[in-house]
């Protein structure tokens, strides 16, 4: 396991601890977390770590890709755990920030039905030997949401300070880009939707 792949399974190792620090009642077990008023936010202990470690898990997100085309070091195993580690760390942190009435529910909705359309294309066209590049709305989309929902983490800090709310601005924004790279992406690659696997004359049936 090279030095890119042990990033994604870093990545996905803090998605998980994300999760339980959202998820787990530790009130059962004794543990408050602290809070913290800056100006009129009141802001959780637990909701600054899970942030900062979304932030640690982007970055990864990143450096794992940038080491293994740098190094040579792209593998089959690297580029699935890589797709895996993004699904898990955006789609459940969204899902959950929801849950918990901390963003729209629109943006996860969205959000989740495009990558699964999307991912639909790009094993159509994998299996015909194709490969789907990445296009700049989706790349943009992806920047948005992820500055969107680290600024959700952190209570939309310091913009919420002159109640203006930047975090679901730019999660709209990732919403509305979300669709439009959706259809880009069906457009570019409609052919390849609707093209037939070729059977062998001498194939048998």
């Amino acid at each position: 396991m090279n030095l890119p792949t042990k990033l994604t399974v870093l990545r996905i190792i803090m998605t998980f601890i994300i999760i339980i620090l959202l998820l787990f009642p530790f009130y059962y077990v004794g543990i408050n977390f602290p809070m913290y008023k800056v100006g009129n936010v009141i802001i959780s202990l637990q909701y600054i770590i899970s942030g900062i470690l979304f932030v640690l898990a982007s970055v990864t997100d990143f450096f794992d890709g940038y080491l293994a085309r740098k190094n040579g070091q792209v593998t089959d195993l690297g580029k699935m755990l890589d797709a895996i580690a993004d699904k898990i760390l955006v789609n459940t942190v969204l899902i959950i920030l929801a849950y918990k009435g901390m963003i729209p529910i629109i943006v996860p909705v969205v959000t989740v039905l495009r990558d699964t359309f999307v991912d639909a294309i790009k094993m159509q066209a994998a299996s015909h030997g194709k490969v789907v590049a990445a296009i700049k709305s989706g790349k943009l989309k992806t920047a948005t949401l992820m500055i969107g929902t680290t600024l959700a983490f952190f209570y939309n800090l310091p913009f919420e300070l002159w109640s203006v709310n930047v975090s679901d601005l730019l999660l709209i924004v990732a919403t509305a880009l979300s669709i439009v790279s959706g259809i880009q992406y069906y457009v570019l690659n409609k052919d390849l939707l609707f093209m037939d696997d070729v059977i062998p004359p001498n194939a048998v049936k």
